[in-house]
């Protein structure tokens, strides 16, 4: 039972907490505090012991149908080829529309992946007695950018600090530093790094009344303007070109009147305030995160999405989003547990060296799932392929 008011019951520890005995005593706690009986959250194939650095107080785990979409043809400087992606989701329908869409840009040749620049940032404030004391620290750290970037680069393998960028207001400096992270998503490394450089700083610099590691100029974890402009993680453009004829065959609607749809989407974005013009791009971007192990909170900034179309001369259809903050990782945080390692595996895109290949594929993948959702409103067949594919209820 609970605890008597004003008394807390305290989740229960262990010396060995990562271990089947502490997770199965902690399920032992929760069926008495809870007064229910969970059947199904204990069954899993993960070995507790491996799970340090990923949670705590284990007790089991969340089990999301996995479904597979593809084949997906990517013509990217990193991934090439055909690929079966992925899709951890329980809506129906999701996983048959963006399969009909790599189905649709298979035929039209595929789609054109391209990574346009990549950088992660941590952004910390200082403070002075004025605004011209700040300005004047401006200058000191743009002087001593070298020595600044030795500190940060000192902690980490993988990390480049490629720029620090400066904003002002009233007597604070707002830093925005900006690295390279290799292969991880890269805010804790981001975050040790700058860290680290700070300390530099505010040794060297005696003029510094106030600082915080973090203004929340970064915008962890939430869209921003400054990330769709400046980019945070990747920044990924998917394109591809549809032939009329095909357009018409594969989705029963026509370029023009995919165009003209897209022409009202954008004017009813507008009138709503949205932060992209994209149709679901956090559909294909929160089910890849969930299969592959990435930081899923990262969909509030990933999915933030830019949608460009053009009629071309010859009756075509011209598509391409580009994804302005794409957060990926092929390595670290969740991405070595087992069955996200094996849908990375799946992809080719576990471990080193393989980030902006897997970059591409989301992108790609997302492309898809664009075309497909916005073709199934143009030719009226959306309710009726949820009605079908989406229902579970008697």
């Amino acid at each position: 039972m609970a605890a008597p008011p004003g008394e807390r019951s305290r989740i229960p520890r262990q010396d060995a907490d990562y271990s089947p005995e502490a997770a199965a005593g902690r399920m032992e706690f929760l069926r008495r505090v809870t007064g229910t009986r969970p059947e199904h959250i204990g069954r899993h194939c993960l070995d507790p012991a491996g799970l340090a650095g990923n949670i705590e107080n284990f007790v089991g785990a969340a089990q999301v149908p996995i479904g597979i979409a593809g084949p997906l043809l990517v013509n990217g400087e990193h991934a090439r080829g055909e690929f079966y992606v992925p899709l951890a989701t329980t809506e129906g329908t999701l996983v048959a529309s963006y399969n009909r869409g790599m189905k649709l840009l298979h035929r039209a040749g595929g789609v054109t992946a391209t990574v346009m620049d990549d950088r992660m940032q941590r952004a910390p404030a200082f403070g002075f007695d004025s605004a011209r004391e700040a300005r004047a620290f401006g200058q000191w750290v743009a002087a001593n950018i070298d020595a600044i970037r030795r500190e940060a680069e000192s902690t980490t393998r993988a990390g480049r600090l490629h720029d620090i960028e400066q904003f002002s207001a009233s007597r604070y400096l707002f830093l925005r530093f900006n690295f390279t992270t290799g292969d991880a998503a890269g805010q804790n490394l981001t975050g040790r790094a700058t860290w680290q450089a700070c300390a530099w700083i505010r040794a060297h610099y005696p003029g510094v009344r106030e600082f915080w590691l973090e203004s929340n100029l970064a915008t962890d974890k939430k869209s921003s303007q400054i990330n769709i402009l400046a980019t945070r993680g990747k920044r990924v453009v998917a394109e591809a070109t549809i032939p009329a004829e095909l357009a018409r065959e594969v989705t029963r609607a026509t370029p023009q009147q995919m165009f003209r749809a897209r022409q009202v989407s954008n004017l009813g974005g507008l009138m709503a305030g949205v932060n992209n013009n994209g149709n679901h791009s956090a559909n294909g971007i929160a089910a890849l995160f969930v299969a592959t192990g990435q930081d899923v909170a990262n969909v509030a900034e990933s999915s933030a999405a830019l949608v460009h179309t053009e009629l071309t001369g010859d009756g075509g259809y011209y598509y391409s989003i580009t994804i302005p903050a794409l957060i990926v990782a092929t390595c670290g945080g969740g991405t070595g547990l087992p069955t996200q390692r094996e849908c990375l595996e799946l992809l080719g895109c576990y471990g080193t060296g393989k980030v902006r290949k897997f970059a591409e594929i989301v992108a790609a993948t997302v492309l898809c799932g664009e075309l497909s959702l916005g073709s199934a409103i143009v030719a009226d067949e959306w309710v009726d392929a949820h009605e079908r594919l989406g229902r579970n209820r008697p």
